[in-house]
């Protein structure tokens, strides 16, 4: 019998397991297994967005689950996220039920704003000029964000949220929200630590989301000389001393400090290791290890529109 995973509570009283599976970077080859192969591990939550072009496959093995009865709709918790493209408040609609029918859902249990930033209406992802410039929109996302409002009034979504926003941005959804964003989705590691973010969150009752928690090993424009996260060595240290592999000890570090935590693995054994941190904890100095790492060291620039106004980190004045 798999472990159950604990539960965070959100602002409007939903639960949302602390540990799911991320699918970015997962090829539709292997993430329908993967998530398949999850399922059965005990993973209930996963994580998707229109921009990982794998909504389908994922969609496939939930489907696959449900029929073998190895699960129930209302066991899993999915999430998506609307892309850029999508921001203008006539499309937001249009943009949810691309991914449902993708999914082969009826509804999401949880909707986010992928980034703040807009683009070009468009099949394009990123609509580029001919200077290979990014063609933004001037859709205010605090627009976007009330039509994301009525998704959850239609029942199309049970909860609303953002992802990569800095705190003004966050401030600014909050000031207008009729409905307020459960949580803020956000690299989230060692060296990245966002404990000033997470403060700031957590006193405005959103919760935080880490995605990239293992510092993003297979990120494609990783350069040979920067530090890997795995093989830090206070990380390796507290490893070998609990008996745990370095990736155990990253996840554990978020579901201690209460943010929910989205590994992302299409291999096997490595997806049921990212699992099995439930026999053990950190304790506050293995913690306190852990934060002296942070370097402000962020590994997804998202150069992709960093000219636009919106932009969540290009301002230097902006600090978390």
């Amino acid at each position: 019998m798999a472990a159950k995973v604990p539960s965070v509570t959100f602002n409007n009283g939903l639960t949302c397991p602390i540990l799911g599976l991320g699918t970015w970077q997962s090829n539709p080859g292997e993430v329908t297994r993967a998530v398949s192969e999850a399922i059965d591990i005990g993973y209930r939550h996963i994580d998707c967005a229109h921009l990982y072009f794998n909504e389908k496959e994922v969609g496939e093995a939930i489907k696959e689950k449900i029929k073998q009865g190895i699960v129930k709709r209302e066991d899993l918790f999915i999430t998506s996220k609307i892309w850029n493209t999508y921001h203008r408040p006539d499309l937001v609609e249009k943009a949810v039920k691309i991914s449902l029918s993708d999914l082969g859902l009826d509804y999401l249990d949880l909707y986010l704003i992928h980034w703040p930033m807009a683009y070009k209406e468009g099949s394009d992802p990123f609509p580029s000029d001919a200077n290979g410039k990014v063609i933004y929109s001037d859709v205010d996302y605090v627009d976007t964000w009330k039509a994301m409002e009525k998704l959850v009034e239609k029942g199309l979504v049970k909860s609303i949220g953002v992802s990569n926003f800095n705190s003004v941005q966050l401030t600014r959804i909050l000031n207008a929200a009729t409905i307020k964003p459960v949580t803020n989705q956000v690299e989230c590691h060692p060296y990245l630590n966002q404990t000033k973010l997470f403060d700031f969150c957590k006193a405005r009752g959103v919760t935080l989301t880490a995605y990239s928690p293992l510092g993003s090993p297979q990120r494609p424009w990783a350069k040979p000389d920067e530090p890997s996260l795995l093989e830090d060595p206070k990380v390796l240290s507290i490893a070998k001393r609990l008996h745990k592999t370095s990736a155990q000890i990253l996840i554990r570090y978020q579901v201690d400090r209460g943010i929910i935590v989205i590994p992302k693995s299409t291999s096997k054994s490595r997806i049921a290791e990212n699992f099995n941190i439930w026999d053990f904890s950190l304790s506050e100095e293995d913690i306190k290890a852990i934060n002296s790492l942070d370097c402000n060291g962020r590994l997804i620039p998202q150069a992709e529109g960093r000219e636009h106004k919106d932009h969540p980190f290009a301002n230097p004045d902006i600090i978390f």
